[in-house]
């Protein structure tokens, strides 16, 4: 495939915590695109485990060293922010059926407001198919291990979390 050097690709989510999921699609999203910015959310319809500063700290480290990659947050509707980018592309992963049905409705709202952005899917790999970070912060919640399923800098931060 032939990179799209001039392309600045956002990948938002809420990265709560950050998984290696999330760390498949950005590798191969850079593989794709120029730049991407990944783009950490403030989602006033969730309870957050960590602030919006831990998740862009903990995902800049996961990235560290990673060229053409860049870590920030950002606040209101996603579209609105790849325009203020200048992205022309929104990555999405995709993992089941549930996530198409949603991302299909989000990325036609989004098309609606700004035609020129394009959203790409992306199927997350096998092997992360079933992860959520919900899915982690219900396995840590119950004092479960998660080790080799997300960064290790995010594996130290949910080990010095108090226990509920």
């Amino acid at each position: 495939m032939t990179k799209s050097d001039g392309v600045t690709a956002l990948y938002p989510g809420s990265f709560d915590p950050v998984h290696n999921g999330h760390l498949d699609i950005i590798v191969r999203a850079r593989r794709v695109f120029g730049r991407v910015v990944v783009a950490v959310a403030t989602n006033v319809g969730k309870q957050a485990m960590f602030s919006t500063e831990d998740r862009v700290e903990m995902l800049r480290a996961a990235m560290a060293g990673q060229e053409g990659i860049e870590v920030r947050a950002f606040e209101g509707l996603t579209v609105e922010f790849a325009a203020s980018i200048r992205a022309g592309v929104i990555v999405r992963g995709l993992r089941a059926n549930e996530d198409f049905e949603f991302e299909l409705k989000m990325a036609a709202m989004n098309k609606r407001l700004h035609p020129e952005i394009e959203t790409i899917f992306m199927m997350t790999s096998p092997e992360y198919a079933y992860l959520s970070s919900t899915l982690i912060r219900e396995v840590t919640g119950f004092g479960g291990s998660v080790h080799g399923l997300i960064p290790p800098t995010v594996e130290e931060r949910l080990a010095r979390r108090p226990k509920p």
